[in-house]
């Protein structure tokens, strides 16, 4: 749980700074309450696959992978998110309803965002499975899809009110009204 816990400050910290050194990261995850040795530091940076790139200065700063890519990743992501319908928790797993014919390239691209809480994705038509490495939670891939998808759990819950309030009262009411 540590581990998961460092190595999701670790991406946090370097997407949303610009970090020069190893020791400049040590201590913004101290002020987080995470202490770990250099070492460990480095083999966690090797994982996530952040490199040091020029900081347009002279110097080096740390990026996460394919940060600097101009990419058209995020209308793939925003397809992506418009064809799940709902994800269900199943001890310790989670599955991931699609429309259908979607599900492959959904889980495709959950797969290569290379993230290290999944251990990888089984695709059928429209159902996911998506498999969490040995110790990790389920609201720590939630975390991670949010990541990989941005604004996924809000188009999700949306859906989900939408259906709680049609499935107690019989009637389809939008996401955004009161039922008084």
């Amino acid at each position: 749980m540590q581990k998961t816990k460092r190595l999701l400050a670790i991406e946090k910290i370097i997407s949303g700074e610009k970090i020069f050194s190893q020791g400049a990261l040590l201590k913004k995850l101290k002020v987080k309450g995470i202490i770990c040795t250099q070492a460990t530091l480095s083999r966690n940076l090797r994982q996530l696959g952040i490199s040091r790139v020029p900081d347009g200065s002279g110097g080096y700063r740390y990026s996460l992978p394919g940060i600097n890519k101009v990419t058209q990743e995020s209308d793939a992501k925003l397809n992506i998110i418009m064809v799940i319908r709902e994800i269900v928790e199943a001890k310790g797993l989670m599955v991931i309803r699609t429309i259908p014919g979607n599900a492959n390239a959904t889980a495709y691209f959950i797969d290569n965002a290379g993230r290290y809480e999944i251990a990888g994705t089984i695709a059928g038509d429209d159902t996911i499975l998506v498999i969490p490495r040995d110790g990790i939670t389920l609201n720590q891939v939630h975390n991670c899809l949010e990541l990989i998808m941005p604004g996924l759990h809000k188009k999700i819950s949306g859906m989900d009110i939408a259906w709680k309030r049609k499935k107690t009262t019989g009637k389809n009411y939008p996401a955004n009204k009161q039922i008084l």
